[in-house]
């Protein structure tokens, strides 16, 4: 029998920004929490007495979240914000550094109204490096960081992983490590703390063993030349006869051997010579032909079941319309007594452990989109028990406190 997911009772208010601050409040949604976004208010659209909801925002990572809409422009608005923070057990804040101070919302100003709140604070640059003051992207974070010099085939130029490595590994989901050791440090303590994250150390933390291989024969060649960078045959990506690709990953000897005999060319003496760096053009080019007589499915009845470390390069279309593949996104771990909320929509019957619950209609290939306001004045009920007109009400677009209404 599984209890609830491991962050249920804990509120968190997260101020509306770019892709890792809400990553982060998706990781605790996920696991739990209850997640309450401040999105910016809108005269006479957010919080209207229309049955309409506003546009949504471009944000997909909102599931499991409500809104509401504040005028952080304003007195009353950022007055309610305060009056919510004692009942806060974790902020988000995605803003570029100074931002939360110049609206009077700075750590001191939380951490006085709630000495157990966690501030989680994300940006790009570090606070106090050289880049502190300018904009950017995921792509000048990892380049600072000197994770993107790392990626990219020999001769050619240094190729960013989408944005997959600075904003959400090295910015949300470093962000919520640093919250969850925050956490487990007010269980000692009986304090809360300001969480400080940011993609260039984020990135550079994530690429601890690269930069150390580095100084070792196994990464010490320029980019694209050395054995986990394209640089080696037995860990590369061949095109198939189809148009499709395998991944081969076979760097141990006895995972070699299996993958040498898939390919016909046992008994070879490849063996022997495989760390023999001027051998690998050759064995690039012959992988190369070999893998092109075959389809990708032809290939895998080939690999499938063996130790040659040679798998199928999979896509998510294919892996969320082929029911075959395990394109059902779970928990990214799995607690076996109180696991995190389920992603993929699946039966009733399959294990409460890989993810309880009915799942996310559309699972995780359809982000959930969520309007300025919607849901919010629920949360503020279900924490605080808050009415409209009782406790709250709207100004301007913006949800504000009533002057007679008591904590």
């Amino acid at each position: 029998m599984t209890g609830p997911p491991p962050l249920t009772g804990l509120h968190v208010l997260e101020f509306a920004g770019l892709a890792p601050g809400p990553f982060a409040g998706l990781l605790l949604a996920d696991n739990g929490a209850s997640v309450l976004r401040i999105d910016r208010a809108i005269t006479n659209l957010t919080h209207s007495s229309s049955s309409e909801l506003p546009p949504p925002t471009n944000d997909l990572l909102t599931r499991h979240k409500s809104s509401i809409a504040v005028d952080l422009k304003s007195a009353s608005g950022i007055a309610l914000i305060k009056f919510l923070i004692p009942h806060t057990d974790i902020v988000i804040d995605p803003f570029r550094p100074g931002v939360l101070e110049k609206l009077g919302l700075g750590p001191g100003v939380f951490l006085s109204l709630n000495p157990r709140i966690i501030l989680g604070r994300m940006t790009g640059f570090r606070r106090d490096g050289r880049y502190k003051d300018m904009a950017g992207h995921d792509i000048n974070y990892i380049a600072v960081s000197g994770a993107l010099a790392m990626l990219g085939r020999k001769g050619d130029k240094p190729l960013p992983p989408a944005n997959i490595l600075g904003d959400f590994a090295g910015g949300g989901a470093t962000l919520f490590q640093g919250i969850l050791l925050a956490l487990l440090a007010r269980e000692k303590s009986g304090k809360g703390q300001v969480v400080e994250a940011n993609m260039v150390d984020g990135s550079a933390y994530l690429v601890t063993l690269p930069r150390m291989l580095m100084k070792t024969p196994m990464w010490d060649r320029p980019r694209g030349e050395n054995t986990l960078d394209s640089g080696c045959p037995y860990y590369d990506t061949y095109e198939t006869k189809d148009g499709q690709y395998m991944a081969v990953g076979a760097l141990e000897p006895q995972f070699f051997a299996e993958l040498i005999k898939g390919l016909g060319l046992a008994g070879r003496g490849i063996e022997k010579t495989r760390n023999d760096r001027n051998t690998w053009p050759g064995l690039k080019a012959a992988f190369t032909r070999l893998f092109l007589q075959k389809s990708r499915s032809e290939w895998e009845k080939v690999f499938d079941g063996t130790d040659a470390c040679c798998t199928p390069v999979l896509d998510y279309r294919e892996l969320e319309t082929d029911p075959t593949r395990e394109g059902d996104q779970r928990p990214a771990v799995t607690l076996r007594d109180t696991p995190g909320l389920a992603l993929s929509e699946g039966p009733l019957s399959r294990d409460p452990a890989t993810g309880q619950g009915p799942g996310i209609e559309g699972g995780s290939f359809s982000g959930v989109v969520l309007s300025p306001g919607e849901g919010g004045e629920d949360t503020l009920k279900e924490w605080l028990g808050w009415k409209r007109g009782k406790d709250f009400e709207v100004e301007n677009g913006g949800l504000v406190r009533k002057p007679s209404s008591k904590l």
